[in-house]
């Protein structure tokens, strides 16, 4: 092992495990991140795979520590991950697309510019298809899982997991939020060798068994999704009445989440940049401001489905008959691409 790259050194290993001496397809960065540039990953290493259905491996150089411990954490390098993609390919295909390295790299370079780690069972919406080329492609949205076969190693700076990006379809990323990561991948698995993802293939609650056995766990098991990263979560408050300000783009998610959570006595929380909404099963009906930014409501079992009915994508007030005194305003919500411009299109 090179003392000065012990950590790339300990990835090469783990690969080595898998592929022997078989050289991949190296994307290298000309200009580091902590000299100025601007990817944050150092490499990416791509193995072209015929087993056991054709796919690109994509390994990433970056997340962890490849060179020397700066990090406080001993028991972690660098944020404890590195991601790989398995990306479906045609066995005739000789160069892995460009677009699956850009996203690595956009994710990357959202962990180091927010300081938010991804971890198994995240997932998030890429407000668009994966593909950037691909508008017709269903797969907009991701989770993460640990790579089936590489799993997680020991290196002189700390563990490192290998967290395996998975693409989903628009669809089955609403069955997650609805329901949980852990269950939706358990019933998307067998249909998913290795969790390669396709940019071709479909929704897979198109299988009317697959889809049955989602709903099944929906409504057995509720929502894991107790927090929501929203743009408005708004409120006013006068003379006993209050109005919540939310976004057409979210409100029927929200709708979904607060039926996945508050029958099964979990709260569920809206958050933006400078406020905290809670939403919270109660016996009674209540409306309480903790501190500045802040709001809890409590919804009685008996309100849900009047709370919910009034949250829509379309713009405009609405009264909840079963809260008195509670107003839901929908606000027109501005779409916006994966690099966070807007689109021109307006939802509500």
């Amino acid at each position: 092992m090179d003392d000065e790259t012990p950590g790339w050194d300990a990835i090469d290993d783990a690969l080595r495990g898998i592929y022997g001496d078989a050289k991949p397809y190296h994307l290298g960065t000309l200009l580091k991140w902590a000299l100025g540039g601007p990817d944050p990953l150092d490499g990416i290493s791509v193995y072209a795979r015929t087993e056991p259905i054709p796919h690109w491996h994509f390994v990433s150089y970056g997340m962890s520590e490849l060179y020397t411990k700066e990090s406080e954490n001993p028991d972690e390098s660098g944020w404890g991950f590195e991601f790989t993609f398995r990306l479906a390919r045609d066995p005739a295909e000789e160069t892995p697309p460009a677009w699956a390295a850009n996203f690595l790299q956009n994710l990357g370079r959202y962990v180091f510019t927010s300081g938010n780690w991804f971890e198994p069972g995240h997932h998030m919406d890429v407000n668009g298809p994966i593909a950037a080329d691909r508008d017709d492609s269903e797969i907009r949205a991701v989770t993460f899982a640990a790579d089936p076969e590489l799993g997680e190693i020991a290196t002189p700076h700390g563990s490192v997991l290998f967290l395996q990006v998975v693409g989903l379809a628009a669809e089955e990323y609403e069955a997650l939020r609805r329901w949980n990561a852990d269950g939706l991948m358990a019933v998307l698995a067998p249909h998913l060798p290795l969790l390669v993802t396709d940019v071709d293939r479909r929704s897979l609650l198109a299988d009317p068994g697959v889809a049955r056995a989602v709903e099944a766990g929906i409504a057995r098991d509720g929502s894991s999704s107790g927090l929501l990263f929203v743009t408005t979560a708004g409120w006013l408050r006068d003379a006993g009445s209050t109005t919540l300000r939310l976004g057409a783009l979210q409100a029927p998610a929200i709708a979904d989440a607060l039926r996945g959570r508050l029958p099964f006595g979990r709260e569920l929380i809206l958050q933006t940049e400078d406020t905290v909404l809670a939403f919270r099963p109660g016996d009674a009906f209540a409306v309480e401001e903790p501190d500045e930014g802040q709001l809890e409501v409590h919804v009685p079992p008996a309100a849900l489905d009047d709370l919910t009915a009034v949250l829509r994508p379309t713009a405009g007030s609405a009264a909840v008959p079963a809260l008195p005194g509670l107003t839901v305003e929908i606000v027109p919500t501005a779409m916006r691409d994966r690099y966070g411009n807007e689109t021109g299109e307006v939802v509500g």
